[in-house]
This record gives structure tokens, sequence and C-alpha cells, in this order.
């Protein structure tokens, strides 16, 4: 190991732990001109096989759900398109512009509330991370469309009837139809406003979580208001196209958020096994159930965890699955960040566990290449050390780079190395604080500790300044950006 700047350290091993995980050997220390010298890499064939990874459920993928968004976009302006009539009338223009707002902003609710209905499909292809940054692009447009439709709406009006845009919106305000799609535009406008990333650091999760639920009343409030609309109540075959895009978008809602939920709650029984601490602010905790073969849940995947205990029930957090399932039970590694997660040091066992899942697309399906380099910041290595274990490869083919600012934030290190050691596999431990002279996951030191780095598919997640810089200095240093996989879930 050598110190590549004051406080940043690189240590390298390529299996130098003994395999029982709760393995207490000493660490090799620092010599006097600050190198550590480890035992040497393990190179004999590795003797445990890793698990074998089931295929997942069935997957769309980023390319088609896009085209779905954009084909169903279309067929909407298709819609608005064979009943506009053509005028050149100033109030004519402004009516035809705001009929298409209103009809592409109803579209995107719907399209916004999908990507958050946790269709499995959907979540395993598209990634849990990435359906939230749609979600937020799209809410900002949807809001946008909402805005666009009211000002041509009262614009409209007004010059339909030759008065000013005050004394048009008293008049229209008078509409039970408009009123109603006013109020669900101001609760739309509330959520936009505590979406915000700014407002959102300051709320609760829960009662973030409780504003976002009244767009479901803005959008009971917008489709009342669209059915009378011309577009949609002036053609049968229209009107029964959207009430059934909504019913269908209603059904996987409930589906997905209430049932689904609800009945593995009560076929799984999920309970807290045991509660390990894995350093000075992390825990691991197993949990065991019945019949979790049946979740399919991979490598790489979270789960949404509520614990029915004092202080811990009124909220649900994704975790990651620091291990793979077997033998009925589940592990996540959590580090106490907040008050929620620091409250988890002092689960008890037997503590009943609400689990919904899995999510996530940083699996083993994303792979397209022999060798793969996973690379984790802090707490983010709970997903990548059961890919560590579980992706197929021989000796040679796996490398794992581990960020943390010293060794005692290192978490789940005796597996690691255990599991370096049997697979023969790559493991550097990259210490040092982030604004350290030397930065280890620059281009031309990520090339110096995988040199054929180009060749390989690239798992990654950590906190977003680091996932983002990682990502940015492995494009520049060859690797392809379609081949560098990462999910977080601040987005």
């Amino acid at each position: 190991m050598t110190v590549r700047a004051p406080g940043d350290e690189h240590l390298s091993a390529g299996g130098p732990a003994a395999a029982d995980r709760r393995d207490t050997a000493p660490r090799p220390a620092p010599d006097a001109r600050g190198t550590i010298t480890g035992p040497a890499p393990d190179t004999r064939p590795a003797t445990a096989r890793p698990a074998v990874v089931r295929p997942g459920a069935p997957r769309v993928a980023p390319g088609q759900l896009w085209g779905g968004i954009v084909a169903g976009a279309g067929g909407v302006s298709a819609l608005w398109g064979v009943q506009a009539e053509p005028s050149a009338r100033l109030d004519a223009l402004f009516a035809t512009g705001a009929h298409l707002t209103g009809l592409l902003a109803g579209y995107g609710i719907l399209v916004l509330l999908l990507l958050m209905a946790r269709v499995p499909a959907i979540e395993h292809g598209v990634g849990a991370d990435q359906l939230a940054r749609w979600h937020a692009r799209g809410g900002r447009a949807v809001l946008s469309l909402v805005a666009a439709h009211a000002l041509l709406a009262l614009c409209g009006y007004a010059a339909h009837t030759r008065t000013d845009l005050l004394a048009a919106t008293r008049e229209l305000l008078g509409y039970g139809g408009i009123a109603a799609a006013t109020a669900g535009t101001a609760l739309l406008v509330a959520v936009g406003i505590t979406s915000a990333r700014a407002a959102r650091r300051r709320l609760p999760h829960e009662a973030w979580r409780a504003v976002h639920l009244l767009s479901l009343v803005a959008v009971a409030l917008a489709f009342g208001h669209q059915l009378v609309g011309p577009d949609v109540a002036g053609s049968v075959p229209a009107a029964w196209l959207w009430a059934m895009l909504h019913a269908t978008v209603a059904v996987l809602l409930l589906w997905y958020r209430l049932v689904v939920p609800a009945r593995q709650a009560l076929r799984h029984d999920l309970r807290v096994l045991d509660v390990r601490r894995e350093g000075p602010d992390a825990v691991s905790v197993t949990v065991r159930g019945t019949g979790l073969d049946r979740l399919r849940a991979e490598p790489g995947q979270f789960l949404r965890w509520r614990f029915l205990q004092r202080g811990l029930w009124y909220t649900a957090l994704p975790f990651s699955l620091s291990a793979p399932a077997r033998d009925d039970t589940l592990r996540i590694t959590v580090k106490a960040i907040g008050v929620h997660t620091r409250r988890m040091r002092r689960l008890r066992t037997g503590t009943r566990v609400l689990a919904t899942g899995p999510f996530g697309a940083l699996t083993a399906h994303r792979r397209a290449r022999r060798k793969v380099l996973l690379i984790a910041g802090g707490v983010g290595i709970t997903p990548l050390r059961a890919l560590f274990e579980t992706l197929p490869g021989a000796p040679g083919d796996l490398t794992l780079l581990y960020r943390a600012n010293n060794a005692s934030q290192l978490v789940l290190r005796d597996e690691l190395d255990a599991i370096a050691r049997t697979r023969g596999a790559a493991l550097h431990y990259l210490l040092g604080p982030s604004d350290a002279p030397f930065d280890p996951l620059a281009p031309r030191a990520l090339r110096d500790l995988v040199p054929d780095l180009a060749a390989h598919d690239v798992y990654l997640c950590g906190p977003p300044g680091m996932a983002d810089a990682a990502t940015a200095a492995l494009v520049r240093a060859g690797v392809p950006a379609h081949r560098v996989h990462s999910e977080n879930f601040t987005s």
C-alpha cells in the first residue's frame, strides 16, 4: 500500500483475508516510508463458486418506455389535430392552443403516475433513480403545460367576450368545472414547490409524501374538467379512451402500491433476526421470513423497508441488499446518517417488518463484458458487495474499488477480503479525504489501477457527488457511458 499524498492511502488486496467474515487478524501497517506491505495476492483457483443468479422478472428497457411515452404524446396530439378547426380569429387561436396544452398536461400527469407506480417490469428495466429523474423533469414539463393551458384559455375567453383578463378570470371561476380545475392546478403547484430540491431538504419525508399524495386529488379534479372539454366530450371514442387510460393507471397504482405490499406482508411474515454492528456508525440487519424465494430478489436490488417499532414504523426507506438472499433471510447494511437510521441500531429481534420490492436495475442483467469493475463510495458498498460475491467470473475478471475517508469507515471489510481471496478478484481500498490533492478516481489513477479499464463494464454506487465525478472520469478514461451502470436514491 503506497501513500499517494498526505492523508490519502491506497491499499490493494488480491484476497488477503481469512475466509471467515468474523476474522480479526491484525491489518498491515505502513512502514517508515508510508508503504503497507500485506500478504501476496492469493492466485490459486477459487474454491467457492459464486451464487447462481436466477433470471429476474420481465423488464422494460429505458428506450422502450421512452418510445411508448413519446408515441402516446403523438396519439394525444393526433386526437387534438383531427378535431381542431382552422381559424384565423384571435380567440380561436388561443382556444386551440389551450386545448392542445390541456390534453398534453392531462396525459403528462398520467405518465408521471405510471413512472411512480412501482410496476416491476419498469422498475427492474429502467431503474429507480432513472425513473425518479424522469418524474422530476416530467413534473416541471407538466406544470409548464398546465400554466400555458390556463393562460391560453384565459386569453381566449377574454378575446371572445372582449373583456379584460381580470374580468374574464372572475367569470370563468363561476363555472364549477373551471373552479375544480383551478383547485387541481393549485394542488399541483404545491406539489411542485415542495418537490424542489431546496424545499425537500427542509421537509420531513412523511410531510413531503403527504403533500405529494395531493397530486391524486388534482388528477381527479382535472379528469372531471377534461370530460366536459370539447376535445374529449365531443367524441364518444375519445371519451372512452381517456377514461380507460385513467382507469388503467389507477389500477396499476392500487395494485402495486397497496395490494402487492399487503400481500407480501401476509405471505412472508418478515421479522428481525439479528442486528450486528459493522463499525462506529453502521449496522447490518438480517430479516427472516417464509417463502422469500418468491420475491426473486437479485443482488444489486433494494427494497423499501418499514420496521414496526416505536420511532420507526411511520417511515419506509430504500435499503439495498448487502448479501444475496439465502435460507429465507435478507440482509441490509445501514449507515447512521439521520434520525431514522440512527434508531435502527436499537432494533429488537422479532420486530415485524414490512418490505416492498424488490426494485432497481443495478443487477447482473446489465452486464455485457467479461470483465467487471465495481466502484463503491461509503455505504454504497452494500449492493456492490452482493454483486462482488455473485457475478459470474473467473479469477481476474472482477475488480472492486472502495472509496472511503479512512479505514474506520470501511464497511463489511472482512467479507470483502474473504470474497476477493476465494474468487481471485482484485480489491483496492482508496482511503483519504475527498478534498485531498490526489484523486484516486481521476482518469489516470483509474487506468493505473485497472490497466484494461476500457474493456470493463462498470457498476457504480456512492454519494451523488462522488458518483457524478467518477462517471465523468470513467468516460474520460475511455469507458463508454452506456457501460457505466449506477443508481442512487437522492433524485
